[in-house]
């Protein structure tokens, strides 16, 4: 397994790269590739930059100039299930669209629906699942759920925002990548999984809650993706 692990900003990744071996730096298509082992795991740690643009183009040059095998994306995201509380854990068992929307041209089109492609939403890969699972469950005992995350180049901070991509997604959490990273893996024929600590309540709150949070949530996460690592070197 050689594994890709995308963030969006350096506060996602930043503690990973501290902790990695053999460490090269690669840059391709304006993004340094630190190339090496974490937890003796193969992987490559990447900052891709915010929104799906820079997401779907990240996981393209990891499968075609680094050859990973799998890809794992982590990061914060704001909470849609008043379960979640900041700083849980959301796991993916899919990524989807949630302002993706041709049903005005078709009825047949739900939103978040890509013309052309026969899936409404990208799977979480089942090993990657379940070893994020266990490592949430150690890192923060009973304080993660698995579930769908919805993804827009938005940032949610209002109430109507919020009902209508619960409405529409039934998703567990909204932010700005999971959904492009995943469907790019599903194009690759690449196992994906999304992992997101709660950073904010995607609500009016959000724009007070998000930079206090962020740094804390960001290196949660960063402490679930260690704990994958070193389980799936032991695979």
């Amino acid at each position: 397994m050689k594994l890709g692990i995308i963030g969006a900003m350096t506060v996602e990744v930043e503690t990973l790269k501290g902790q990695m071996q053999d460490l090269q730096v690669i840059s391709r298509a304006g993004m340094e590739f630190y190339e090496g082992t974490l937890e003796g795991l193969p992987v490559v740690v990447v900052v891709c930059g915010v929104g799906k643009v820079n997401a779907a183009l990240c996981v393209q040059v990891l499968c075609d100039c680094f050859g990973v095998t799998h890809v794992l994306n982590t990061g914060v995201a704001g909470s849609l299930c008043n379960e979640l509380d900041i700083g849980d854990f959301v796991i993916s068992t899919d990524a989807m669209y949630h302002d993706f929307d041709c049903h005005p041209i078709n009825d047949n089109y739900a939103v978040g629906q890509v013309p052309g492609i026969p899936v409404l939403s990208f799977p979480g890969d089942e090993l990657l699942r379940k070893t994020a699972c266990n490592a949430a469950e150690a890192v923060h005992p009973g304080h993660w759920r698995e579930g769908r995350v919805a993804s827009g180049d938005q940032f949610i901070c209002s109430q109507a925002q919020k009902e209508y991509i619960i409405q529409h997604t039934g998703a567990l959490c909204a932010e700005m990548e999971g959904a492009a990273i995943s469907h790019a893996a599903w194009r690759n024929q690449i196992p994906v999984v999304v992992i997101r600590a709660i950073s904010d309540k995607a609500d009016a709150s959000s724009e007070m809650d998000y930079p206090t949070f962020e740094a804390m949530a960001a290196k949660r996460c960063a402490q679930v993706v260690l704990t994958m690592t070193k389980a799936l070197a032991r695979e």
